[in-house]
């Protein structure tokens, strides 16, 4: 199964860079960063330390449910070159371990699914998740707060 990850699509990270509200009605908060940590979902690298960014709520689902989850992303401040495409993992995910959840085409999670996994053997985890028809695409979040990081698809 070949497998690409997904980062969040140009004209949604444009408005947001712009103004446009968040997934909680309101502007993104502007900041520096102080350090590393700080990873971009549009580029999928780490923000730089002293480069400008954006904090903000993201529901990545096409609208609310009860399975929709909302919660802090980070964005670089100016503009940068989407990532992803690719079965490469993104350099922006630095920690040791990540979930990785399958979801169905109702953008609901499938039950079962769901694991913290170490970073290496993410594609693995994602291709055996989407080998299954009623996998629609998988979600990598972060395993201590389970932020959203990005999405995975078939390739």
């Amino acid at each position: 199964m070949s497998i690409r990850f997904v980062a969040l699509e140009t004209a949604l990270v444009d408005a947001l860079r712009k103004g446009a509200p968040d997934a909680n009605g309101q502007p993104a908060e502007r900041h520096i960063a102080p350090g590393p940590g700080y990873p971009c979902r549009h580029c999928l690298a780490p923000i730089a330390n002293g480069a400008r960014f954006l904090v903000l709520a993201h529901r990545p689902f096409p609208e609310p449910q009860p399975y929709a989850e909302v919660g802090p992303i980070f964005l670089h401040a100016e503009a940068c070159e989407r990532g992803g495409g690719s079965a490469a993992i993104p350099s922006f995910l630095g920690s040791q371990r990540y979930i990785v959840r399958g979801y169905g085409a109702n953008d609901r999670i499938a039950y079962g699914t769901g694991g913290v996994v170490e970073t290496a053997a993410i594609p693995a985890r994602a291709a055996e998740l989407l080998a299954d028809p009623d996998i629609a695409y998988v979600h990598v979040r972060s395993a201590s707060n389970n932020c959203y990081h990005c999405r995975v698809e078939r390739a």
